[in-house]
This record gives structure tokens, sequence and C-alpha cells, in this order.
């Protein structure tokens, strides 16, 4: 069940309702409640396969447990962390490595092929299954103590805000909280988590969603429109995907600080970075962070040689591209992006020491560099992706661009400048300008309402799933 669909406006206030009912000192019982509801919502894509959450779940829970105890924990790990990967391989890159392997045999002129699996893949899987792995790991370097109460690891796994399009949250920060929560309702956390949700609803509806059609409309058909258009096409999917991932993850924060507990943060204002290794450290937080824990830093990270660690910089971001999805396309934007980072290194640019044009320069340079690899991970095949460079650097095309004037147009730029403000105050000017914040009660609920009043005028309540759904 997705945050912006009619279902969730039903249902989320029930769970509140029932969730606040349970008495404060049956701690295990509102465990136990928000467990089963994180279940019952998740069976409703597909029943059967709350099993490979619950596999996912066993394996690792129980793998840690034994780790203490073996006599060979390295071994026990490998075999806890290929058992927990498994159903990640059948599902989603089955069918990839096995076209990838036919490809490279026929090269050899031999014959293999399997029958291709016709499987949807599991809503969340690739979310779910790096955080229950990431606790096997905390838990054999005794970064994490192992946790004895299944049902607290369970929850800790499956909740419900997160477990869709994540954020990946470390154990270290949501057990303890689940092991120890407030016993009493705080309206503080509460007001927060909505305003979170409020404003990563908008995010979604009136900017990602707007900007969706025009960019599916573009894409879709891109041969019959102009390389200006394709170029300012992939500059809204930029905007689009951070839109659309940043609200799901907000919203998601919000939904769960209603119920007392803290996540991990997922976005930071990425499009003010100065560099391509800033960017990262504020796109996606949480897998960036993954990802320098359990892939880049195991490789030796930076203490090692020149080459070795651009070596290691490129591995992680392919991993990277590939966790998003099974296709050469997510392979070559994983790449592109290990390769910029790798330059920045070389030339010394992850960090801004000019002045206030060199850093505004330094901006539009990185997010230019975040939307050339964008058109990879946009396109559904490499020949696409290629063809669109192809249009956008023809110049004997026109200059023109297309836009879809009525009634789409107006909404898109309406909702693409509010979020550049508040980005931009939140920034540069994070004590000035308050509005939802604002000690005047007046001007906060006058900005509540025009929010809720612009969702339901200029937001596309009919829209898909959030696009991080899919990986």
């Amino acid at each position: 069940m997705t945050f912006n669909s009619f279902n969730f406006i039903i249902v989320f206030p029930l769970l509140f309702l029932l969730y606040y009912a349970i008495p404060a000192r049956y701690g295990k019982g509102r465990n136990l409640f928000l467990l089963v509801a994180s279940y019952l919502l998740y069976m409703q894509w597909k029943p059967i396969y709350a099993l490979v959450l619950l596999v996912v779940t066993g394996v690792t829970y129980l793998t840690a447990l034994r780790l203490n105890q073996s006599r060979h924990p390295r071994a026990l790990l490998t075999a806890g962390v290929i058992l927990s990967l498994l159903p990640l391989l059948l599902f989603k890159y089955f069918n990839f490595l096995n076209e990838a392997l036919s490809g490279l045999l026929s090269m050899a002129h031999l014959q293999f092929h399997l029958p291709g699996l016709n499987w949807a893949i599991p809503v969340g899987i690739s979310f779910f299954t790096l955080q229950a792995l990431g606790y096997l790991w905390d838990v054999y370097y005794k970064r994490q103590e192992v946790e004895h109460d299944f049902l607290t690891y369970a929850l800790f796994v499956s909740f419900f805000p997160s477990i869709t399009s994540g954020p990946i949250n470390k154990a270290s920060l949501v057990i303890p909280q689940l092991k120890g929560i407030r016993p009493y309702f705080d309206s503080v956390k509460a007001v927060e988590g909505l305003r979170m949700l409020l404003w990563g609803m908008f995010m979604k509806v009136v900017v990602a969603d707007r900007i969706a059609i025009y960019v599916d409309t573009v894409y879709s058909h891109y041969m019959n429109y102009t390389g200006m258009t394709c170029l300012v096409a992939i500059i809204l999917f930029a905007i689009q995907i951070y839109a659309d991932f940043a609200g799901y993850s907000l919203m998601a924060l919000g939904v769960a600080r209603v119920f007392g507990l803290e996540l991990t943060e997922n976005f930071r204002r990425p499009f003010f970075a100065t560099s391509v290794a800033d960017l990262w450290r504020r796109w996606h937080i949480s897998l960036f962070n993954w990802l320098k824990d359990y892939i880049y830093i195991p490789l030796g990270g930076s203490r090692c040689s020149m080459w070795r660690n651009y070596f290691n910089i490129l591995v992680t971001f392919i991993v990277s591209g590939i966790w998003h999805g099974a296709n050469w396309t997510f392979v070559i934007w994983g790449a592109m992006l290990g390769v910029f980072m790798s330059i920045e290194k070389a030339f010394g640019w992850q960090r801004c020491t000019g002045g206030a044009w060199v850093k505004l320069f330094r901006v539009f340079l990185t997010f230019g560099a975040f939307c050339a690899a964008l058109v990879f991970f946009r396109m559904p095949t490499v020949g696409d992706g290629i063809g669109v460079y192809a249009r956008i650097f023809d110049f004997s095309l026109p200059m023109s661009v297309y836009f879809d004037w009525v009634p789409n147009f107006p909404f898109t730029v309406m909702g693409i400048t509010l979020l550049l403000l508040k980005d931009l105050r939140d920034e540069y000017y994070p004590q000035r300008f308050p509005l939802m914040l604002n000690s005047r009660v007046a001007v906060r609920w006058t900005t509540y309402f025009l929010l809720v009043v612009l969702i339901l005028l200029a937001g596309v309540l009919d829209s898909d799933q959030f696009i991080y759904n899919q990986f």
C-alpha cells in the first residue's frame, strides 16, 4: 500500500488509533501489532511473497544467533549471506544472468540457455535484503549485539513505512527504539511526522507526478522530439526522481515518527552538492552508507594505492547500479558515476574551496554530470540511451522545445519553484522564513491549508506507485 493511495488515507489513522489503544506497559504487544500490520500491508501486493520476507528474516536471525557459538564463524556467515541473497538473485537477477551467460557462450559458438522465469519481483526485496544483511555483517564484526528476540528483529526488517522503498536502516538505530518504546504518546514527534508526511505528499503528487507526464511523453517516443526537448526531459527527470524518492522517504520518516520511531535520513538537498562525491553524501544516504560500510571499505576503501582506490570506487558504484536493476543500463549508469567520482578524486575536486561563483559553477557542473548518467538510468535499453545522446548532440535538429502548456505546464512550474525555494531556504537560510515551523499558529495552519489545497488541485492523485518500488 503506497502512501499516495486512498487506502492509506483510511488505514493510517486506524493503525494509529489501534496502536496507541494498546497500553504502554505492553510494549511487546505494540511491537506485535506493528509486525502483524506490516505483514498484512505487505501481503496486499502478493500474499505468497511474504514467505520470501520471512525466509530472509529467519535466515539472518538464526545465522546471527549462531555466529558467536560457531567454531567457523566466517563459513557460517558466508552460508547465511548466500542463503539470504538467493531469493534476490532468483527473482531479480536470474533472467539477466541467464541472458548474459548465454550471450558469452554464443560468442564461443556454444549454445546454452535456461528457460526464463516470468515471476513478479517481490516488492522491496532489494531493501529488506540489504537491511537484514547489514545487521548480519554488523553482528559478525561485533558492531552490533545479536538480537535474541525474534519479534523485535522481525519488526526491524519488515516495518511497513520503510520496507518497500527504504530507507535502509541500521539495526543500531532502530532495534534499541523497538526494545524501549516510549511509554506515552509524543505529540511533538507526531506533529513533526505529519508535517513530513504533508510535504512528502506534495513532492510526490504535485512535483514528481506532474513532471512524469512530460517526461513519459517525450521518452516514450524520443525520436519524434528535438534534442533540446530530450535535454529538457532528462533535466526534468532528475527533478522527478528526486521529488518522487525523497518524497517517499520523507513520508516514511513521517509515518514512523507518528508511531514514536526515528528512521534514517535519506536525502539532504542533493542538487546543492558541489561534487559527485558530495551529491552521494546527500542522495539516498542510507544506500550510500551501506555500500561504503559493506562494499567500499572491505575492498580497501581509500587506504590503499591510488589506482586501487579508483578500482574500489568503480566497483562500489557498479554494485550500486546492479542493485538498482537487472539491466546493462544500470551497470553503465553506476560505472559512469564511479568514473566521475574517480576523476574528481584524481584532480582533488571533492572539496569546493572557491567563492560563491565557483560554488555555483560546481553545483551546475555536478548536476550536469548526474543528468548525463541518468540518461541510461531512465531508458530501457543501452541502444535507447545512446539514441537519446544522439538526439541531444544532433545540432542539425531545430532548437525548439516541446511544452505541454495546458493544463500541465503551469502546475509543473509552480511545483518545481516551490520545491526549489524550500530546498534553498533549508540549505542556506534554515533559521529564516519559517512557515510550517512558524511560532504563529495562523501562519502554520495557513501553510498547512494551502499545501492541502495545492495537493488536491494540482496533484496527480491517480498516479502509479513510487519509482523506487520497482527496485
